[in-house]
């Protein structure tokens, strides 16, 4: 059977702790384990540090039994799963780094151990990896990951510590959750992405053997969640905007754009490029640059009086941050201006290391509506003015929802607004 001894090997004033892992003729390996005590202080016999006020000596002596336990239950799992792996001085080392959490100037032996190696390493396998549906996984995606990535690499710089793939539990889910509100400024819906992200790393990692914690799996391990209190614009606001003259080509230009997307639902990204050869019998034909998939829609009239006007053309092309700008000049000149709920994006001002610095983070609070206007108001908006006259599996292939649910916690109707459209009805009823 495999046994663990510690000795001191020299008598200096301060002396490095070595560990001794024997088994018969099989093997007999010795390394430091980066531990120094005092002259003096170290037991043989009771293969513990002795009482002194130099060290910590009871948080050592901890330490020293539960990495003799972790040795030998390393070397069972080993003989189990590959009896060729040879248990020598490098073996030894890597443990040593891997318990202690030390890199080791092995990557691979890294990658098992500490969860931001661990990400890395997932990001680099989704570059070449495939979906469920055997589609590549998305850019998008892996920048997302990415993200997260960097997040968890804050959090450590915050706490000082690198973090094992087996600390992500409960205990690293409250802190992170504390870091990301209050140190960066986050709301919830985003420290849940950054929350989903680390559920999809462990199960990975869980699914490859790796030593990861089970209470990813409790519900008090939860993703971070608030109702947004999202805008969307109404009938007649979208007919004020159809309807304004604009002297200055760029927001004429802006605002037929605006008016497209409104007619169309779609995201941004498909939106701005659409072509001319895009339109097909009285339909726009493209394929969903988020999801892959084909979305068929037919020209509303406003947007074939905008083509007719440009001769059968798309307008100019801009760029999303020139879109997101120029609608909020184009909704405040069409007179969209009323105080609303809702949340825009916000120079803050905190203190890091005792420095003040700005950052741009999403307020809630009452806006005038045209600054609450950016390019996502146009999907929502046309969600939310077709539910219950179109069903709602039709509104979902153009807006590229993939369930009910998302759907329905995406449209903006109102309880009040509900009531409204319940009260027409009764009033449209003959008795």
């Amino acid at each position: 059977m495999a046994t663990g001894r510690y000795k001191i090997q020299k008598d200096n004033d301060w002396n490095a702790i070595f560990y001794r892992f024997k088994q018969g003729g099989k093997f007999d390996i010795i390394s430091s384990i980066g531990i120094q005590i005092p002259k003096g202080r170290w037991s043989d016999s009771k293969q513990e540090v002795l009482p002194t006020p130099q060290v910590k000596h009871k948080d050592i002596n901890i330490k020293l039994k539960e990495f003799n336990s972790f040795v030998i239950k390393e070397y069972e799992t080993t003989k189990l799963i590959d009896e060729l792996t040879l248990i020598n001085s490098k073996w030894l080392k890597e443990k040593i780094d891997v318990f202690f959490t030390r890199e080791s100037k092995d990557e691979e032996v890294n990658h098992k151990q500490f969860f931001s190696n661990f990400i890395e390493l997932f990001i680099e396998e989704s570059k070449t990896k495939k979906s469920r549906n055997n589609t590549p996984i998305k850019k998008r995606t892996i920048q997302h990951y990415n993200t997260t990535l960097i997040k968890i690499i804050a959090f450590e710089e915050h706490i000082g510590k690198t973090t094992k793939l087996s600390e992500i539990n409960l205990n690293f889910h409250s802190h992170f959750i504390h870091f990301l509100e209050n140190v960066q400024h986050l709301n919830p819906n985003t420290i849940g992405g950054y929350i989903d992200d680390i559920k999809l790393f462990i199960r990975n990692a869980e699914g490859k053997g790796l030593n990861v914690s089970n209470e990813h799996k409790l519900k008090n391990f939860y993703s971070p969640s608030n109702k947004t209190k999202d805008i969307y614009l109404k009938e007649d606001e979208i007919n004020l905007i159809y309807e304004m003259k604009f002297e200055q080509d760029f927001l004429d230009n802006a605002r037929d754009w605006l008016i497209i997307g409104l007619r169309t639902g779609l995201r941004v990204s498909d939106l701005l490029t659409l072509k001319e050869n895009d339109v097909i019998d009285g339909f726009i034909e493209i394929r969903n640059k988020k999801t892959d998939f084909p979305v068929i829609i037919p020209l509303h009239s406003d947007v074939a009086n905008i083509l007719s006007k440009r001769n059968g053309k798309f307008p100019r092309k801009i760029s999303d941050q020139n879109f997101n700008d120029y609608i909020k000049i184009v909704a405040e000149k069409s007179g969209i201006t009323e105080i609303v709920e809702g949340a825009k994006i916000t120079e803050v001002k905190i203190k890091v290391n005792g420095k003040e610095e700005t950052i741009h983070r999403k307020i809630f609070g009452k806006y005038p509506k045209n600054e609450l206007v950016t390019s996502h108001i146009c999907r929502r908006s046309f969600a939310t003015l077709h539910y219950g006259k179109v069903d709602t599996l039709t509104i979902m292939k153009i807006t590229g929802h993939k369930t009910e649910k998302q759907f329905l916690d995406y449209i903006k109707i109102t309880p009040k607004e509900y009531a409204e459209k319940l009260k027409a009805y009764w009033s449209s009823i003959k008795y």
